[in-house]
């Protein structure tokens, strides 16, 4: 598919004779940056040079004032001159506004490249989610090089997604000349044990040569060993900096995300200790909330939180840039050189980051912190009406019992869970959760097999004064409700649905604050700036309601709660799932006594 930012291929002769010319000063630049500081990506060095551009591409760099003939003349002056910062894996969803309004918020900032893997848009959609995600693409002022999902669902057997994308889906996802790989592989048991489905997807992606990019959460020695040697080449999943070394020694290219700010000064850490920034190491956001975006940035935020915490800014820098597009086969982009790409960007310095202005295939698309013209996006009404399932009451988060008392199963601590058991009296046939639990009820929303709640057991999550229900719930994204009491359960899931998805809050059995995610459940068409604020009241209302405590016991654990790909018990619409077992109890009710 041809985008309109990389219209012109770099090697058309015409493009090539002209730019040669350029460079010999006997044409005129296209465009001349003159008085900047160039950061060299290959060297480290931070050197006074012109820029000239012919088209889309640098025709040279050069020596200050050793040419003057350009059609434009950008004085940059006082700016530092990188190349366009590259995320090697993110998810346009999880920021919950559409590609346009995404590109508008992230450009200006110096992004110019993003991987997406749309298996949000995947699970709930299908191959249509997918479809329209490509075409979203198309006319943006940011390149989008787009991932087949390789995880719908992320954990087969254990959940219910809107779709399944077997081996022959990902077959013909991975011939289409626009998807330039497999996204993150999930299923990591099921590649590590040999399973049919799985070694079949990482088959169709190497017979095309195309990206395997990895979710190796916790994976260590022999497994991690059996997970790579399957053909997967990468991983964004660190939990340490001993995981990070081992990741780097087992050959992984590592997508070092931002959304896990705690253990950055850690990574920092063991790269400083280490003497030098390894080639394998890119950046990547993974997963931005739209007030973070808005407020924070995107890659610009990570890049700067790096440096913060003591990294060295060209090694931040490096792995942004030249490190990410020797990741994607990319040697058009990623350095300041002659016959390369022109995706420049003009910070003010080496630690605030603020991008002055910003080029794109040599066209200067933002200035001042904005586009310079606005994309406009693509209609969306093929990814309304995905909920698909009647409003509930109380009763529906109830969970009936024989007896006076119940042994019940719990799935204990966010993030890194585990097996427990609570006892529990019951009350007029139904079971009354401990002073210590918190109720978690998954329902299918995708009308594939019944909307039947499926409630389990938390403990470790704190003091819940109130109900949270959201359709952004990774990664089948099914109606999840968190709560204390079944009434404001009830309250805050019939706000969703009748949101057509997205994110509530109630307590004291009133809805407090709803964002409306009507495309997919998992994205709304409004401005970054409206949803943003929206989530930002979702957030601070969920602060009222919840004591947190950081770093695991936090809103955003929420999100992840039913991810049954990561090893321990989780909650899904078909039960508390276990992918180490493979099992899913249908109900969390041991015995009744």
């Amino acid at each position: 598919m041809t985008r309109p930012f990389e219209f012109l291929d770099l090697n058309l002769p015409e493009l090539r004779r002209r730019a040669v010319q350029a460079a010999r000063g006997e044409l005129p630049f296209d465009v001349l940056l003159k008085g900047g500081t160039v950061l060299d990506v290959v060297t480290g060095e931070l050197r006074l040079a012109d820029v000239g551009l012919v088209g889309p591409m640098i025709a040279s760099v050069h020596a200050p004032g050793m040419h003057d003939m350009a059609a434009t003349i950008v004085n940059a002056a006082g700016s530092i001159i990188c190349p366009g910062l590259i995320d090697t894996h993110m998810h346009v969803e999880s920021s919950m506004v559409t590609p346009a309004h995404y590109a508008q918020a992230v450009v200006p900032k110096g992004v110019t490249t993003v991987v997406w893997d749309p298996h949000e848009f995947g699970n709930v959609m299908g191959v249509e989610g997918v479809n329209w995600a490509a075409d979203a693409a198309i006319d943006l002022p940011l390149r989008v090089i787009l991932l087949a999902p390789s995880s719908v669902p992320s954990a087969p057997g254990l959940e219910m997604a809107g779709a399944d994308f077997d081996e022959t889906v990902l077959a013909s996802l991975l011939a289409r000349p626009d998807i330039a790989g497999v996204a993150e592989m999930m299923n990591m048991r099921g590649i590590i044990e040999g399973d049919g489905r799985m070694e079949g997807i990482i088959q169709a992606g190497l017979q095309e040569q195309k990206l395997i990019c990895g979710h190796a959460r916790g994976l260590t020695g022999q497994d991690l060993q059996a997970f790579v040697t399957a053909g997967v080449t990468s991983d964004h999943e660190l939990v340490s900096g001993d995981d990070l070394m081992e990741k780097l020694r087992a050959g992984l290219t590592i997508e070092l995300r931002g959304s896990h700010d705690h253990l950055l000064p850690e990574f920092v850490d063991v790269l400083n200790r280490l003497g030098h920034l390894p080639q394998t190491v890119t950046l990547c956001t993974d997963d931005v909330f739209p007030d973070d975006l808005h407020g924070a940035g995107a890659l610009d935020d990570v890049v700067r939180r790096l440096v913060r915490y003591g990294l060295k800014p060209e090694w931040a820098l490096q792995a942004a840039t030249i490190n990410a597009a020797r990741r994607l086969g990319r040697p058009d982009l990623g350095v300041i050189a002659p016959g390369r790409r022109a995706d420049l960007v003009l910070f003010e310095d080496l630690s605030a980051f603020e991008a002055r202005r910003v080029f794109v295939s040599g066209r200067e698309v933002a200035a001042g912190g904005a586009l310079l013209h606005p994309p406009i996006g693509i209609e969306a009404g093929a990814l309304e009406g995905s909920m698909k399932l009647a409003a509930l009451t109380a009763d529906d988060f109830c969970l009936r019992a024989e007896g006076e008392r119940v042994c019940l199963a719990t799935i204990d601590r966010p993030r890194f869970t585990q097996w427990g058991e609570v006892e529990a009296d019951v009350v007029n046939g139904a079971v009354v959760p401990p002073a210590d639990v918190v109720l978690i009820a998954v329902i299918h929303r995708h009308g594939r097999v019944p909307a039947v709640p499926r409630i389990g057991f938390l403990r470790g999550w704190g003091n819940w004064r109130g109900a949270f229900a959201t359709t952004v719930s990774h990664d089948s994204h099914n109606l999840t409700v968190f709560g204390s009491d079944p009434d404001d359960m009830a309250a805050a899931a019939n706000a969703v649905i009748a949101a057509g998805g997205g994110l509530a809050v109630a307590a004291d059995g009133e809805v407090k604050a709803v964002l409306p995610l009507p495309l997919a459940g998992l994205v709304s068409g409004r401005p970054v700036s409206e949803v943003a604020a929206q989530f930002a009241r979702i957030r601070q209302v969920m602060d009222e309601l919840v004591d947190w405590q950081p770093p695991y016991l936090v809103f955003k654990a929420c999100f992840g709660a039913t991810l049954a790909c990561n090893a321990g018990p989780h909650q899904t619409d078909l039960g508390i799932a276990d992918v180490l077992s493979g099992k899913v109890l249908e109900n969390p009710i041991i015995r009744s006594f």
